[in-house]
């Protein structure tokens, strides 16, 4: 019954990570359109930056978080990156500038590789 609910809460949160990137593809241009001023090249170089730096984040955050989930385990980890994701959307909601919208990005960057931390227990369990 253990492994139910660990491989539920493991789709259960790659599912939110994946949702999350899809909304946030149609939604994130018009919010930085709106911040630019309606100039759609401007908005579209900062989009690019964001989109950049969020998956930068990600491939430079990924080894800690698979590193960070082998010492304290694969729930805080977790746990962790749903809170960043939910930080971004605060984020996305409060920005009044363009800077706290890329805050918010890098937060949920930074905490959106939660991938590796469902990994890190399969190689601690081959490694015994």
């Amino acid at each position: 019954m253990s492994t139910r609910r660990a491989l539920a809460l493991i789709f259960c949160t790659v599912t939110l990570d994946v949702l999350a990137l899809g909304v946030m593809i149609p939604v994130l241009p018009r919010i930085v359109l709106g911040f630019t001023g309606g100039d759609i090249a401007g908005a579209a170089e900062v989009f690019g930056l964001f989109a950049t730096v969020w998956a930068a984040m990600q491939f430079i955050t990924s080894p800690l978080l698979g590193a960070l989930s082998d010492r304290y385990g694969r729930r805080p980890v977790i746990l962790l990156s749903c809170l960043g994701l939910g930080l971004d959307y605060i984020f996305m909601a409060l920005a009044r500038s363009l800077f706290l919208l890329f805050v918010g990005r890098v937060i949920s960057g930074i905490t959106a590789a939660s991938i590796p931390a469902f990994g890190s227990g399969c190689r601690r369990r081959a490694a015994s």
